[in-house]
């Protein structure tokens, strides 16, 4: 029996009744655009982008920064993404 078998047969005694641990869908930093109810974490996949990114994205009243950044959720980072697609970084 090699090291793996011995892993998979411990860890199936060491679970109760095979339950497994669910995600939770709760973040605990909101998305920081206002008409947004998502979460921002890291974990459930947001981003932080610029001040100035964001504003030419979205304006300068529809969403709260924190020390010049932006925290959004991923289908928010993702709309902001699909619209700078195209543009020259360097």
């Amino acid at each position: 029996m090699g090291f793996k078998a011995k892993a998979r047969k411990n860890k199936s005694k060491n679970e109760t009744d095979g339950a497994e641990k669910k995600k939770s869908s709760a973040g605990e930093l909101p998305c920081a655009l206002k008409s947004c109810d998502k979460f921002a974490d890291k974990k459930l996949g947001g981003r932080s982008l610029s001040f100035d990114d964001s504003t030419e994205m979205w304006g300068s009243g529809s969403f709260v920064s924190a020390k010049g950044r932006v925290r959004v959720c991923k289908s928010c980072y993702r709309a902001w993404k699909k619209e700078n697609k195209n543009d020259d970084m360097y």
